[in-house]
C-alpha cells in the first residue's frame, strides 16, 4: 500500500498535548504513531496498563486520550480488552451500535514481558480482535529503573548494579514477539522509530485492520533508563537495527518476513557505546562481555533469518 506519508504524519493528534511524559519519551512517540494509524472517521478503545505512560497521560477524572480509555492494574490489560471487545460485538450483533471501533492496548515491557504476561497469553489465545502494543524500553522505568525481562544482558539497573560484584543483568533478554508468534495469532511484528516512520506506520495499520488477536513491539528507549542524550533516540533506534540487536520482522498469518537487512551489519558496540547503563563494559578487563554479548546476537539474527528463509 502506498501512502502520502506527509499527509499521514499530519493528522490529527489522538494523544493530546500537556500529558507528563518526560522530553524525548520513547513511549510518548509509539503511542502517537500508533493511534496515527487509524483511519479517519473510526473509533478506538485505548486500553493502558500501569506505568510511565499510565500514570503520565492520566490522573482521574482527567485523560490525555482523545479515544475513550481504560486504565488497567498491571497484570490485567489483555483480559480487560478481550472483555470490551467481545462487549462490543455482542452490542454490535444487537443492533445497539452502529460505529466502528478498535481496541488497542498499550504496556511497557513490565507489564507485558512479565507481569501481565499471563493475561496477554490468554487474550492471545481467544484470538481477541484487538491489538497489544508494547512500547519495550528495556526496564521497569516507572519505578526507578528495575530490570525486567526485556532488560538486555549487562545491564546497569538499580536491581542489576554494576560494581566489584557484578557486570550487571546476567541474563539475556526475552524474546516476546517469537513467542506470542508462538500463540499462532493473525499478525505480530517488531518495530522502531526510523527514518519517516514508514515501517511503523505500515505495521500499526496492518495490525489495527487485521482481524484477529494482533502484537506489535516497539523498541522505545528511555533516555533517563539507558543514559544518553535525549535528542539522540532516532540515532539510537536506528544503530539497534543496524547492529541486529533489534530486527525488523513480521509474521503475517505465520509466515516469517524480515523487512529489513542492513547492507552492512555493525558491531553491536556500536549500539551499547552511547548508553550509560553499559560503560562498564568498555572498561579494560570487560573484552569477553562484549563478545559473549555479540555472539548473542549473532545467534538470534542467524535464527530470524532462518525463519525468514522457510
Amino acid at each position: 500500500m502506498s501512502y502520502n506519508f506527509k499527509e499521514e504524519m499530519n493528522k490529527p493528534e489522538r494523544l493530546a498535548p500537556g500529558h507528563r511524559m518526560c522530553a524525548g519519551c520513547g513511549g510518548t512517540i509509539a503511542v502517537r504513531a500508533v493511534l496515527r494509524a487509524l483511519h479517519e472517521g473510526d473509533k478506538a478503545v485505548i486500553g493502558n496498563a500501569t506505568g510511565c505512560l499510565e500514570v503520565s497521560t492520566f490522573m482521574y477524572p482527567y485523560t490525555a486520550y482523545e479515544d475513550s480509555y481504560i486504565h488497567n492494574a498491571f497484570e490485567n490489560a489483555g483480559a480487560t480488552m478481550g472483555g470490551v471487545e467481545t462487549a462490543y460485538k455482542v452490542l454490535k450483533r444487537k443492533g445497539k451500535i452502529d460505529d466502528t471501533y478498535k481496541f488497542i492496548t498499550f504496556g511497557g515491557d513490565g507489564g507485558t514481558y512479565d507481569i501481565g504476561l499471563q493475561s496477554l497469553s490468554g487474550a492471545m489465545e481467544r484470538n481477541h480482535d484487538f491489538v497489544y502494543v508494547c512500547y519495550d524500553n528495556g526496564a521497569y522505568m516507572n519505578t526507578g529503573i528495575q530490570r525486567s525481562s526485556a532488560t538486555p544482558m549487562y545491564a546497569d539497573t538499580t536491581t542489576t548494579p554494576v560494581g566489584s560484584e557484578s557486570n550487571g543483568k546476567m541474563q539475556n533478554r526475552k524474546d516476546l514477539a517469537s513467542i506470542i508468534a508462538a500463540h499462532d495469532v493473525p499478525y505480530v511484528a517488531q518495530t522502531t522509530f526510523l527514518n519517516n516512520f514508514k515501517d511503523l506506520h505500515t505495521k500499526a495499520e496492518k495490525a489495527i485492520y487485521t482481524e484477529g488477536a494482533c502484537f506489535l513491539n516497539i523498541m522505545a528507549p528511555c533516555p533517563r533508563g539507558w543514559r544518553y542524550p535525549t535528542e539522540d533516540i532516532m540515532e539510537i533506534c536506528k544503530l539497534g537495527v543496524e547492529t541486529c540487536y533489534w530486527p525488523l520482522f513480521e509474521v503475517d498469518h505465520g509466515k516469517w518476513i524480515l523487512n529489513y537487512e542492513p547492507k552492512k551489519k555493525l558491531p553491536i558496540e556500536d549500539f551499547l557505546r552511547p548508553q550509560g547503563r553499559f560503560k562498564h563494559l568498555f572498561k579494560k578487563g570487560n573484552e569477553d562481555l562484549l563478545v559473549q554479548f555479540q555472539e548473542e546476537v549473532d545467534r538470534r539474527w542467524e535464527e530470524l533469518q532462518y525463519r525468514c528463509a522457510q
